[in-house]
């Protein structure tokens, strides 16, 4: 299990606008993602280090996003002006997530702009709806790419500003109390509003930049 990337909901000027700003800030360039047709939604991606990266999505106006609560919550959130979404973890096998949650996973699939197909199953976004602070997990298929391979990068993801409490996370995630998170460091703060990730902070060439 590890931390797979981070997801912010395109602003009101879409998904391309936004990945481009975030993007001139952190010195990386945006890589068009592709529609994910089940969810009714797209992404631009920002490639991190280590198999990481920064999804910038947005929803299409398509029956699916009305349906699957992975397009709800993107609507929610750009509806109220974009931002922080929420963060995901990688898994080798989803199903233990599965009978541990009491919940079954769904596949989701896209196309990226030059025809490679990037297949998954995700688990976890009920959870995310009913508390932003919960991240949610993806079992990427074998033999398909990491979506960070889409483009050179020099920039990783240092650190996360989250707002909620460290225990209710571990319980959702599986993890005991005493764990510690190793190369990516977690800060949580008491919440003032809605729980949820705050902000993300990136190394980069020229020093850590906070978005």
């Amino acid at each position: 299990m590890r931390v797979d990337h981070v997801v912010y909901a395109a602003e009101n000027d879409g998904a391309r606008a936004t990945a481009e700003r975030l993007a001139t800030q952190l010195g990386v360039a945006a890589v068009d993602g592709g529609v994910h047709p089940r969810f009714g939604t797209r992404n631009v991606i920002l490639p991190l280090l280590g198999e990481r990266y920064l999804e910038v999505v947005e929803v299409l106006d398509h029956p699916a996003s009305d349906k699957a609560p992975f397009g709800q919550v993107v609507r929610a959130r750009s509806e109220c002006g974009g931002g922080w979404l929420g963060w995901v973890l990688a898994v080798d096998d989803i199903t233990e997530q599965e009978r541990r949650l009491g919940r079954q996973s769904v596949a989701g699939n896209r196309h990226r702009p030059d025809g490679v197909e990037l297949r998954w199953k995700q688990l976890g976004i009920k959870g995310l709806q009913s508390d932003p602070q919960l991240p949610f997990f993806v079992e990427w298929d074998a033999g398909v790419p990491h979506p960070s391979s889409g483009g050179p990068t020099q920039v990783g993801l240092k650190s996360l500003e989250i707002a909620g409490d460290p225990d209710r996370v571990r319980e959702w995630v599986g993890l005991d109390h005493d764990f510690v998170p190793e190369g990516i460091d977690f800060t949580f703060v008491s919440p003032k509003g809605t729980p949820g990730l705050m902000s993300v902070t990136f190394e980069t060439p020229g020093g850590p930049v906070t978005l």
